[in-house]
């Protein structure tokens, strides 16, 4: 279970860091057309398989990143992915609601930028 600002979560006894890359949000954005309509896409469905298939494909992907990571960094210690039929046998749906906080702790590390001011500009007079 995912806790305050924490992008783990635990499938099945798994532990998964939930990381939206940069592979990650390409995806989404073919699939949703931006980061900025995920959360509409997943939340206005009245369809429950559709939104069932979108949270298991999206939790998936962002939990897939970190073995994709892992595997690449360690090619001799490779660790299977999960799929979203994996998650829709390995969870119940309120498992899935219990990793929002985790999804939407991924999407804001993944998507922080750090302003960065220059100490020689000159500051504005208003």
């Amino acid at each position: 279970m995912a806790t305050h600002a924490d992008a783990h979560i635990t499938i099945a006894g798994r532990d998964f860091e939930l990381i939206l890359t940069t592979r990650a949000t390409r995806l989404i954005a073919e699939r949703y057309g931006g980061l900025d309509k995920l959360g509409a896409a997943l939340e206005t469905s009245d369809d429950i398989a559709q939104s069932l298939t979108e949270v298991t494909w999206l939790i998936a992907l962002l939990a897939n990143q970190s073995v994709l990571i892992h595997n690449l960094t360690n090619p001799q210690d490779p660790k299977p992915e999960i799929t979203a039929e994996d998650l829709e046998i390995l969870t119940v749906p309120g498992d899935l609601a219990g990793y929002k906080e985790a999804i939407s702790a991924a999407l804001v590390k993944g998507t922080k930028r750090e302003i960065l001011s220059d100490p020689k500009a000159p500051t504005p007079t208003p």
